[in-house]
């Protein structure tokens, strides 16, 4: 294969990367949008065997390559298709974690072949790869041993930690500069073992509640070195690709900065600012009103409107298709029926939709977060499903607390307020929810599924 052929393929499933990423802007062409990204992927890699650089046709390593290929087939495919929808954000956190940690091998690797040889230009790619690839890699480890809850969730803060940070990344500055200037192969390698310090002392001081936000950046970063190791390779398409992730992954990480209500800086590193705060209660020696499902079937049985949010315990407990034949039975009975969907509703962005796509949801009963606030007053019943820190109202009564800013979802404005919550534990940021001692509020405790047939029975009887 000429080369001028193998830059036109690769141009070709760059422009399908970019379609793939306008199809999956909109949940009615994210389905196309996701097959069109995975065809020309699947393009990409093809192409590579019928090409080299060389002329040297098989490749070099042939059987090393396929060899990881079908490794990475068996490990990969039965992990995507029998992920659970709650653990997708562990999920998403581990692939972006291979790409970045692969991205600095293969950096790695080119600069120790190419040797004395390299140029300054290829060096300078070569160590931003490096840094930023390893960052990416233990940092999405700890990501989602934080949402897999192996570890705490809460943010992890030392004496001196912000100095130990500081010093880190001086540290592997200054080795990026030890690298280019010496062209040797240790530097290189103090430089990978700092950056991955780096990534761990990075991550650890953010919050569970913010843990996607950080997902989104470090997806970022694995964008930004997949396109250096691109520079480094010669590879016009993954320049494209990598560029692609980038842009997307960073706009996508202001977007759920803003949604939280606060700045990158202070996502990352406002634990060590933060005034201490008293999450130990679980509000068990406070009264609040219990019903039970005939007591909810009959608040929605005479409501006129009906909001429903669903959070991440909707997802824990499988009950999408439950809620969808609660909503319907509402609407055959004239009620006007809304699902309410923040912005970083469950653990990731699009959580909700996805989850609810999967039952059929209309899509015109979403309403975004801007959209819904506006229409609680007029709502007779909110209905929270496994929701919490979305809707607490300490995110604009409590400062200092770890959601204080965060544009949340305004229930309290409806007329009554039902939550269906399994106990009362504190939602993932770990602070307590006041809305759930509020006069106007019930609480239906059980599973959310268990909950909403019951509660769908009981609609029927009526």
């Amino acid at each position: 294969m000429s080369r001028f052929l193998y830059e036109l393929i690769g141009l070709g499933a760059g422009v399908m990367f970019i379609l793939a990423l306008k199809g999956l802007s909109h949940p009615r062409t994210a389905r196309r949008g996701n097959l069109l990204g995975a065809a020309g992927a699947t393009i990409a890699t093809i192409t590579v065997f019928f090409y080299s650089s060389d002329g040297q046709l098989p490749l070099n390593n042939l059987g090393w390559i396929l060899g990881a290929i079908a490794f990475g087939l068996i490990i990969g495919v039965p992990a995507a298709r029998r992920v659970q929808m709650t653990a997708m954000p562990q999920l998403v956190a581990l692939f972006n974690g291979v790409g970045g940690g692969a991205a600095a091998l293969v950096a790695i690797v080119e600069y120790l072949k190419l040797g004395q040889s390299a140029s300054t230009t290829v060096v300078i790619a070569t160590v931003f790869t490096v840094i930023v690839g390893s960052t990416s890699f233990s940092g999405s480890i700890v990501t989602f041993l934080k949402l897999q809850e192996l570890m705490t969730t809460r943010p992890v803060v030392f004496a001196g930690g912000r100095f130990v940070i500081a010093g880190t990344l001086l540290a592997t500055l200054g080795c990026a500069g030890w690298v280019v200037t010496s062209l040797g192969t240790t530097p290189l390698l103090v430089l990978a073992g700092l950056s991955l310090a780096f990534g761990i002392l990075f991550v650890l001081p953010v919050g569970g509640a913010d843990v996607p936000i950080v997902i989104s950046l470090l997806n970022a970063f694995t964008g930004l070195t997949v396109a250096a190791g691109g520079y480094v390779l010669d590879s016009t398409l993954l320049i494209i690709a990598g560029t692609l992730v980038g842009a997307s992954g960073t706009i996508l990480t202001r977007l759920m900065a803003e949604a939280m209500g606060r700045s990158l800086f202070g996502t990352l590193f406002g634990a060590f600012t933060a005034k201490p705060q008293d999450s130990s209660g679980t509000g068990e020696d406070r009264p609040v009103k219990s019903g039970s499902a005939d007591d909810v079937a009959i608040l929605l049985n005479y409501a006129r409107r009906v909001v429903i949010v669903p959070g991440f315990g909707l997802a824990v407990a499988q009950a999408q298709h439950t809620v969808r034949e609660l909503a319907d039975l509402l609407s055959a009975k004239g009620i006007d029926v809304a699902y309410g969907i923040h912005p970083v509703a469950g653990r990731m962005p699009g959580h909700m939709n996805v989850l609810l796509a999967e039952a059929n949801v209309p899509y015109e009963q979403l309403s975004e977060m801007d959209e819904v606030n506006p229409t609680f007053p007029q709502t007779d019943v909110a209905l929270i499903i496994g929701a919490n820190d979305v809707v607490n109202p300490a995110a604009k009564t409590t400062p200092g607390c770890p959601i204080y800013g965060m544009p949340i979802l305004d229930v309290s404005q409806a007329g009554n307020v039902i939550f269906l919550k399994r106990s009362m534990r504190p939602g993932f940021a770990g602070i307590e929810n006041e809305l759930l001692f509020d006069a106007k509020t019930t609480l239906l405790f059980g599973d959310a599924k268990a909950s909403l047939t019951k509660v769908v029975s009981a609609l029927k009887a009526l």
